[in-house]
Order: C-alpha cells, then structure tokens, then sequence
C-alpha cells in the first residue's frame, strides 16, 4: 500500500513538473507539419514576398507565423538597408506606430484589473481638461460652429475610437495646424506627451462621442491616462507591466543607442521605385527615434520592436492573457477586448468589421471576403506592418516592413491568403 502511494505521488509529481515546463516554455521554432501547415505550400508565401523583393516594390520584410504556441515560419527577406548592404535579420527593429495602440489598451485593462480606473469612467475624471469639450459642427455654407459635447468621453469611447476625436484633421483642421497637433508622429516633440494631450483638450472635435467611428489621437490620450493613474511615466509602466515580463526586451519608445545598427531604414513608394524617406523626416520620414528629444511617449503610435516581441504579446492575448507562465490580464478581460463595441456605429474601412478596445474584430467573414476566421482580431501600423490573431485556428502572424507610403501594394491581401492556404489541419 505504501509503495502504491508513493507511486501516485512519483507520478503527479512528474506530471506538474511536465505541465510546468510545457506552460513556461518560450516560443520555439518547429517543423510546419507538427502544427497543421505543409512546407511545401508555405513556399508559396516565400516565393511571392522574394518576388516583391525582387522586382524593387519592398526593401525587406520579416514574416512570423506561429501556430499552437509554436512558430512554423520566420523569414526573412531583402535588406533592412539596401545602400549599405544590410541584409535583413530576424532581430531587425522596427517602427510599429499604430501598432502601440494594442499595447497601450492592455495597459489601461491592467488599470481597471487594478481597481484603479473603470473604462466607464469619464476621461476628465484623470485628467480634468477633458471635463468638458467641443465638437466642430459643419454648416451648410462650408463653414463650421464649435458647439458642446453632448456628454463626457469616457475611456471606454477612446479604446473603441467612437470619442469623436480625429488626427487633426475635420472641418476645424486650421486650429488643430495651429496648435502645431496634426498627424500620428510625436518622437520629434520636446514637450511631455501630458503637455500635448492637455492642450489637445481645448481643440473641436470631429464627432460628438459615441456617434461615430474616428481614428485618432484616442490612445495617445489613454497613455497620458495612465500616467496619471499610475504615477509613472507610461514608458516605465509600460515596461514593468507588459514588456519585462514577457520578455519583450527590444521594444522601446526611442532606441537604445548601442541597438541603432538594428533599426530599419524606412523607404517610400514612388513612380520611380523605392526611395529612401526623408532624414529624419516627420510622417514620412526616418523619424526622431535615435537622436530627438527623447521627451514624448505616444500612446498611439510610438514603439519601435522586433517580430518576435510582438509575436509574444500576441501569443499572451492568444494563451487568454497569460505567456511564459506570467499573466498579464484576465481570460475575461481578453475576452471582453476582443469582441465587437460598436454597435449601431459603423466601422468605416472594411465590411464585416468592428472595433473592440484596442483591435479590429471580424463579424462576418463573408461580409469582408477574405481568408480568415470570425473573432479574428488586429490591427497595423502606418509604416506598412500589420498582425492578426486567429483563435479559431490557434495563429498568430506578424508582418513587418517600413514602407511609406506604399501605393496600393497588395502584399498584405496576399499575405493572408498565402497563411491560409498553407493551413493542412
């Protein structure tokens, strides 16, 4: 009898330790075939991003794919600098702009997971510039008139871009132009991201909240929401809530100097083929990402990182917040993340689509007609990137290059059709 119990003891013993390591194990590369994905037809993949490569319509690119927590395709293509030679490397950085918009929701997630905020709490709650604003109303003669916001923008309306707040742009842009607060990039500004947003406040808005979909400044301002209920800045809160613990060591707001060899250089479309983006340049540009002023940290569209740092904050949304045995939210936060909130408002670029807090969400695969799954959720960036997480399929993939802007390219449509077809199970 004793000799039995010590067995079952040898056994669960085994079996925990088998579990542990198998929930601590980090992204690793495996055959295709282990996964439900042919090798032979993920050629297809490679053999067309080599061609747009070859025929001078991208410069390089990085592509990941994972599948059941494993990742079966990580490849890379052309050169991450075609006049010095550069081949592209699986470890190359990159500017992922809106891309940061994801990381930043999760943040303010963490916030409410916290206790420290409600996302139906209104935003001038935190920060009192927003207690009341304004809405820019266009009249019939062309002209506009500034009235009140029916009621308060809460937090949940700047996850789901329903706030009614644009880049800046509308019928009232001219006041935007000058309080110098037009357009997505901020790494050049000398004045802390708190500073803009506050300014931002006292600007018409496009939409009176909740009315309609408008995509914009809404993140940046949610990482200013964070400084304040956090008491750091969001770089730091950032960094010791999500990147530390999933290991995420090269993502960054503005590059490390001893990492500056990693960065990619951004190249733009053009009649003539690719040429290189203004240095530094702003929008379309290499940016201030090395050398600015190191002073704004934008919620919206301000990480610089790699494929596989990305690949693992999806892979922690995907395991229903949880990577390399750290959690980071709840099952049911993730759940709630990724589901649709819009509503009556429409999503305004792609049929078949809503918006959850922080990402895209697929409703209706045939309404979009492309090759993906209901639930799918994702998202990009404008220097070209773009991701998406299948549940359903159990897949993530990671698409990374630096093209601005890119002319009607049509590698991101291929890119999702060439995934799937590659799927065997």
């Amino acid at each position: 009898m004793q000799i039995r119990h010590s067995m079952k003891i040898i056994t669960f013993f085994l079996a925990f330790l088998l579990f542990s390591n198998i929930s601590a194990q980090e992204f690793a590369k495996t055959e295709p075939e282990k996964v439900g994905m042919s090798s032979e037809r993920l050629e297809y993949l490679t053999n067309t991003f080599q061609e747009y490569v070859d025929n001078e319509e991208l410069s390089g690119a990085v592509v990941l794919v994972a599948r059941r927590g494993q990742i079966p395709y990580f490849k890379t293509f052309g050169k991450s600098d075609i006049k010095n030679k550069i081949p592209m490397a699986e470890n190359a950085i990159f500017r992922i702009a809106s891309q940061t918009k994801a990381i930043v929701s999760v943040g303010v997630m963490i916030l409410q997971e916290e206790g420290k905020l409600l996302i139906t709490d209104p935003v001038g709650k935190y920060i009192p510039a927003f207690n009341e604003t304004t809405v820019a109303e266009p009249k019939e003669d062309g002209g506009y008139e500034i009235v009140k916001a029916n009621r308060p923008i809460t937090i949940r309306d700047l996850l789901t871009h329903t706030a009614g707040i644009g880049y800046g742009g509308g019928v009232a842009s001219e006041l935007w132009e000058k309080a110098k607060i037009q357009g997505w990039y901020f790494a050049h500004r000398d004045e802390p991201i708190q500073a803009t947003v506050t300014r931002m406040a006292s600007l018409p808005f496009e939409a009176q909240p909740g009315e309609k979909f408008v995509y914009g400044y809404n993140t940046d301002i949610l990482g200013a929401l964070i400084e304040v209920v956090s008491g750091e800045p969001l770089d730091t809160f950032l960094k010791n809530r999500i990147l530390d613990p999933l290991d995420m060591n090269d993502t960054h707001f503005y590059l490390p100097k001893n990492k500056k060899e990693r960065l990619t250089v951004v190249y733009s479309s053009t009649e003539d083929g690719l040429e290189i983006a203004p240095d530094p340049g702003h929008m379309v540009g290499q940016g201030a990402y090395v050398n600015g002023p190191r002073m704004s940290f934008s919620g919206g569209a301000g990480y610089l990182s790699t494929a596989m740092d990305y690949a693992k904050f999806l892979q922690m949304m995907l395991n229903d917040g949880e990577f390399n045995g750290k959690r980071i939210i709840s099952p049911k936060t993730v759940e709630l993340m990724t589901v649709n909130h819009l509503g009556e408002v429409t999503f305004p670029w792609e049929k078949g689509t809503g918006f959850g807090l922080g990402f895209s969400i697929v409703n209706d695969l045939g309404s979009r007609g492309l090759l993906g799954s209901k639930g799918e959720y994702g998202w990009g960036g404008a220097y070209h990137s773009s991701y998406w997480v299948d549940p359903e399929e159990d897949l993530i993939v990671v698409y990374f290059t630096q093209l601005i802007p890119a002319n009607g390219l049509d590698d991101h449509d291929k890119l999702r059709a060439l995934v799937y077809q590659a799927l065997i199970d």
